[in-house]
């Protein structure tokens, strides 16, 4: 999980492009252990579209570690088949120092051949299952956004995004931008974000700052949830300039926000920013507190990978569905809003993302994931150490649902999403995380 981490970071791929990466993955892991562990359910019915996983008569003679590594590498080198040689590198590394170990253990080169064979045919099975998913038919696909007061549009400043001047060799950014310094008021959290060349890449896009990201996704077939909008989210307010309505006070609230903003509040805001190109995004970061869940109390590899395709596929599910939200009501961000009705200078404290306001996917994607977690693990206090990498602390939280909530109203203090968007996508979160757990159980039961 921490690899794939670093590899949604180089690619610097877009939320929901790194969370149908991590659906597909670990769905591969799960599969894998459970087509030769009795006690492990498969997912042959439990997942949309997902036929039978293929498994031996005989589970005797089989080495789980090695049948889920080799399903997983299957996967991935399908899905990263455009990655960068280094991403692509990691991901060999990686899997031939866990089959090395499990070689060093004794396996029988009978039970050595048998394992690789099941674990190709399922990591086979599985890429033919995500490429029926829609994904390939909404790449390139144009886009026309509808126009008006009440419509999202993409206004953040271009060089909040991009360095002054580049080569092949060097780069140069200057200190004296706005963008690239921390000032009260104009803190760039994303100053390289798109300071490193990629090729373009179909199956592998990076986030476009400047764009529409994603406008086809809600489109995508869910893992788990019947159809995109099986949960409700709740309708947002109706546009409206006058100082009385919902909209205008929902604005006022982050206007008020950043005036009297915290040290510790933009703290929040940055640790939870989770950008795209320095971060594993929203799905990394929840995928990451799970994996230090495994080590911190010490989960048997069944159970650890039950928490990693359960939290992975919740978090794919809330991306689909805040998606198709977002862009059946394509409403206008805080900072179009604010800058045109109350403050024409205004800026949030970080960079608004490149598609509509609402719902807030944060606050989809993080309730999603803590009901998974709060389901599996209970509800107990936990410290997060995801983003010490990018120059964060440890945070403590007192449970996985405190940590989504934060990470919710994060966005508010940002100054890139109004308190409804948060209310919104926790709601909807919640009823996704909800139904995911809900239908696992009941699987597993019959």
């Amino acid at each position: 999980m921490h690899t794939l981490y670093g590899a949604i970071r180089a690619e610097r791929l877009s939320p929901p492009v790194a969370s149908r990466l991590m659906a597909y993955a670990t769905t591969a892991l799960y599969s894998g252990l459970s087509s030769t562990e009795r006690g492990m359910p498969a997912l042959s019915g439990q997942l949309n579209g997902l036929g039978k996983i293929p498994a031996p008569e005989d589970r005797q003679g089989y080495d789980p570690t090695l049948t889920a590594v080799v399903a997983e590498r299957v996967v991935l080198d399908s899905l990263l088949r455009e990655a960068l040689p280094t991403t692509r590198a990691s991901i060999a590394r990686l899997s031939d120092s866990l089959l090395q170990v499990q070689l060093s253990r004794g396996a029988s080169e009978r039970t050595v051949t048998r394992s690789r064979d099941l674990g190709a045919k399922i990591g086979n099975t599985i890429v033919a299952w995500s490429r029926g998913d829609g994904f390939d038919s909404t790449r390139g696909r144009p886009y026309t956004a509808p126009t008006g007061l009440a419509y999202w549009v993409n206004d953040a400043p271009a060089n909040v995004y991009a360095s002054q001047n580049q080569s092949g060799a060097s780069e140069f950014v200057a200190l004296n931008n706005p963008a690239n310094v921390m000032q009260a008021g104009a803190v760039s959290d994303r100053s390289l974000i798109l300071s490193r060349p990629k090729r373009k890449v179909a199956t592998l896009p990076a986030v476009n700052m400047a764009g529409t990201s994603e406008p086809y996704w809600g489109q995508i077939r869910p893992f788990v949830l019947r159809s995109w909008d099986e949960c409700a989210a709740p309708p947002p307010p109706d546009y409206s300039a006058d100082t009385s309505s919902a909209r205008y006070r929902d604005a006022h609230d982050v206007l008020a926000a950043k005036t009297s903003l915290t040290p510790e509040q933009k703290e929040i805001a940055l640790y939870w920013a989770d950008n795209a190109g320095e971060s594993g995004t929203p799905v990394g970061h929840w995928v990451a507190i799970g994996a230090q869940m495994v080590s911190e109390r010490h989960l048997s590899a069944e159970d650890a990978a039950r928490l990693m395709v359960l939290t992975s596929v919740a978090q794919a599910d809330a991306f689909i569905s805040s998606w198709g939200y977002k862009y059946k009501y394509n409403l206008i961000r805080p900072r179009t809003y604010i800058r045109r009705l109350m403050d024409s200078t205004w800026e949030p404290l970080i960079p608004t993302p490149p598609f509509p306001e609402y719902p807030s996917g944060h606050s989809t994607v993080s309730a999603a994931a803590a009901e998974v977690m709060t389901a599996l693990l209970g509800d107990t206090s936990f410290e997060d150490s995801t983003s010490i990498v990018i120059g964060h602390e440890v945070r403590r939280f007192d449970s996985f649902r405190a940590a989504a909530s934060e990470a919710g109203i994060s966005r508010i203090y940002g100054g890139i999403h109004f308190p409804t968007g948060n209310v919104g996508g926790r709601t909807l979160g919640e009823c996704i995380g909800t139904k995911v757990v809900e239908r696992f159980k009941a699987a597993h039961k019959s």
